[in-house]
């Protein structure tokens, strides 16, 4: 007896095949997009880990020039040197697609520094600005580290959810349905040996009467 109730009817037969037909295309159309989701994801986190050794290097540098600035001059002359800012960013946010999954677009269409750096140079220590430059210049990596970060957490999201329906359908409806048409063509067998057998029994009747 299948797991899901059926009626054994060459209907639902036919209907039975057509539906497991349907799902072993569907199986293998998902395998194939969770395969190439996941080399996709492969490549993002691949430019994740070179952007965040990148980032990190350079936050490294600035850190070390904040905390050698910070040695050299006084708390109050450091909060007024940092309070506004050095430079001027416009961005774009948007969506684009990667594999039917909406993933991030971060795009800087204006970048521009000051003229000067917005503190004056007397109260100030040298450590300071390289540090200011060099975070300067990481924030088109930091866009694009948000950028790609989220998109592994969409592309991530979207695999799993694949996996689990590809599982489904290997595990499950596709076994559940392959049951369902054995039994359904057990019963039409055992149904037609009755009827041939039926059909002997009643020409047997007939032959024995006209004897």
């Amino acid at each position: 007896m299948p797991a899901v109730q059926v009626n054994p009817t060459r209907m639902e037969l036919t209907n039975t095949k057509r539906r497991l037909k349907t799902a072993v295309r569907g199986h293998k159309l998902m395998r194939d997009k969770r395969d190439e989701m996941v080399r996709r994801f492969m490549e993002v986190i691949r430019k994740n880990q070179q952007l965040r050794q990148q980032v990190e290097g350079a936050l490294t540098v600035a850190l070390k020039e904040f905390a050698m600035a910070r040695a050299q001059m006084s708390a109050e002359a450091l909060e007024n040197a940092v309070l506004f800012p050095s430079r001027r960013v416009e961005i774009e946010a948007g969506l684009r697609n990667v594999m039917s999954v909406d993933v991030p677009r971060i795009d800087i269409v204006k970048n521009e520094a000051t003229e000067r750096l917005p503190y004056g140079y007397a109260m100030t220590s040298a450590q300071l600005d390289g540090a200011i430059q060099t975070i300067a210049e990481m924030l088109p990596l930091l866009i694009q580290l948000a950028e790609v970060e989220k998109t592994c957490d969409r592309l991530a999201d979207e695999i799993e959810k694949t996996r689990r329906r590809v599982n489904a359908l290997e595990y499950v409806m596709i076994p559940q349905m392959e049951e369902s048409i054995r039994y359904i063509t057990m019963k039409l067998d055992e149904n037609e040996r009755g009827n041939l057998t039926r059909l002997m029994k009643v020409k047997d009747m007939l032959a024995e009467r006209d004897a």
